[in-house]
Order: structure tokens, then C-alpha cells, then sequence
């Protein structure tokens, strides 16, 4: 057993786990930390899907009873039905953006300069969002993921749609598209919970479609550490999230977002930063 592998796939879950439903963008996470771990490798592509699962687990069994409620009442309840819809309506355009880009998008979008541009100016629009959310009078229209409308999950679905881009961050665009459209701060931050599951599932079954020729028995006890350690740190995360935007804002990750934008120009740009294919 290579403990020195292993050591690296215990961090690289673990900062999967936390930066997946930030809106830090886990993706720039993952490139520093695998650069730093020297974890770059045709098995690496193959690993962060595995650690990606892990983390959308840590959502399914936080809201497990929400899951079981809404899957047993779709026969009989209205609300069931329309929260499933929803859900499928947030993820309709990314689906379809998404297989229609993709090539294009690891092509042209996944160096440094897009990354880090795209870091910086999510920052920014945070920065923006907040400023607009402290500025009006009245409360947000939508205060719970069960009063959502057709039009409101659309809206946010499109919203996901920039984070096809490298560097935007799923969470991020999902929560302060959210929040622009009227959701409350806790309730954009669920209903980005939401849609990870059929995003991060369907993107799970997709990749490794692609790469599980490269999966080997060897590779389990590596892909299972960063498996367990993604699911444990996402889930932790999640719990402290909800804890915290319920007295918080976004600001803070903004400014993070900037600052870690700028890092990864500079190192990029030294030669410091393996940027794999």
C-alpha cells in the first residue's frame, strides 16, 4: 500500500468536500491541490469523479427526509410533484449547454486566465448581489424551496448555466442567481443543494462512462479514502453553511474568490501551477 498516495487522496477528498457547495469553486481547488500533491495523472480525472460522488452522498443523507418525503407523496401530492419539477426545469439548460459544449469548454476555458478571470468577477458579482440584497426594502419574495414557481426554477437553472465555465462555481451561481431572482439567502442555498444531486450524479455516470477503463482493483482503497473523506468534510460543511447563512452574508467568499483568483494568475503565470489537460 503507497501511504504517500493515500495521504493525497484523504486531502484531495477532503478539499472537494469543502469547496463543493461553496461558492468558492471546487474545481480551482481541486487544480491547486492536485499541482501542490504532484496528483495530475490520467488516474486523477478518474479519482475527482469518484470524490465528486462522495460529496453529493453528504446532501443526500443530510436531506434525506426531504428526499423520502418528496419520492413516496409524487402519486398523491401536489407539493411533491411540484418541487420534482422544479428540480428537473433548474436542470434542463445546464444538461443541454453542457453536452453541447463540453469539448469546447475544457478546450478553450480550462487554463489559468479564464479560471482565474472567472473567479475574480463571481467575486465581484457576490460583492454586487449583496450590496443589492442589503439596498432593498422589502423581504425576499420566495421563503421556502416549497414556494418556488415554474418560472423562479428556470430562472435559477439558467443561472447554473455559468458554471459550465471553469472557476464560476456551481454553488455560487445557483445561490446569488438565486438570490437576484428573489429567494432568500437560505432558500437559494437549499435549492442549490437540490440541484447538485441530478447534476453531480448525472456528470458522475457520464465521466466515468469515459474513464472506467482506467479503473483498476488497486485503485479502490485509494478512490474509497477520498470517497469517505469527500462525503465527511461535505457533509460537515453543509451543516456549518446552513448555520451560517443564517446570520451571514457572501461577502467573505467574494473577497476569498478575488484574492484566490489572483493567486492562481500569478502562480500559473510563474510556472509554479501543473495545469493538467
Amino acid at each position: 500500500m503507497d501511504w504517500i498516495l493515500m495521504f493525497k487522496a484523504l486531502i484531495l477528498g477532503i478539499v472537494e468536500g469543502l469547496t463543493e457547495f461553496l461558492p468558492v469553486s471546487s474545481t480551482g481547488h481541486l487544480i491547486v491541490a492536485g499541482s501542490l500533491l504532484n496528483f495530475t495523472d490520467a488516474q486523477s480525472k478518474t479519482f475527482d469523479v469518484v470524490i465528486q460522488f462522495g460529496a453529493i452522498l453528504a446532501i443526500c443523507w443530510e436531506y434525506r427526509a426531504k428526499i423520502g418525503s418528496v419520492v413516496t407523496g409524487l402519486p398523491a401530492r401536489a407539493d411533491a410533484r411540484r418541487f420534482t419539477l422544479n428540480v428537473i426545469i433548474a436542470t434542463i439548460p445546464a444538461i443541454v449547454l453542457g453536452l453541447l459544449f463540453e469539448k469546447s469548454i475544457k478546450t478553450v476555458l480550462f487554463s489559468p486566465v479564464p479560471v482565474s478571470v472567472a473567479l475574480i468577477v463571481g467575486g465581484i458579482v457576490i460583492l454586487w448581489a449583496e450590496s443589492r440584497q442589503r439596498d432593498r426594502a422589502a423581504a425576499p419574495r420566495v421563503q421556502s424551496v416549497d414556494d418556488l414557481s415554474y418560472s423562479d426554477a428556470f430562472k435559477v437553472g439558467l443561472a447554473q448555466c455559468f458554471a459550465l465555465i471553469p472557476g464560476t462555481s456551481r454553488s455560487g451561481s445557483t445561490i446569488i442567481g438565486g438570490m437576484i431572482f428573489g429567494l432568500e439567502r437560505r432558500v437559494a442555498t437549499e435549492f442549490s443543494f437540490f440541484l447538485a444531486i441530478p447534476i453531480i450524479f448525472g456528470a458522475t455516470l457520464y465521466e466515468m462512462a469515459k474513464y472506467w477503463r482506467t479503473l483498476t482493483v488497486n485503485d479502490l482503497g485509494l478512490f474509497t479514502i477520498g470517497l469517505v473523506a469527500a462525503f465527511v468534510s461535505a457533509f460537515v460543511c453543509v451543516r456549518w453553511l446552513l448555520r451560517y447563512v443564517a446570520s451571514h452574508d457572501f461577502t467573505a467568499f467574494a473577497w476569498y474568490r478575488i484574492g484566490f483568483g489572483l493567486l492562481i494568475l500569478i502562480v500559473g503565470y510563474s510556472g509554479g501551477l501543473s495545469w493538467a489537460d
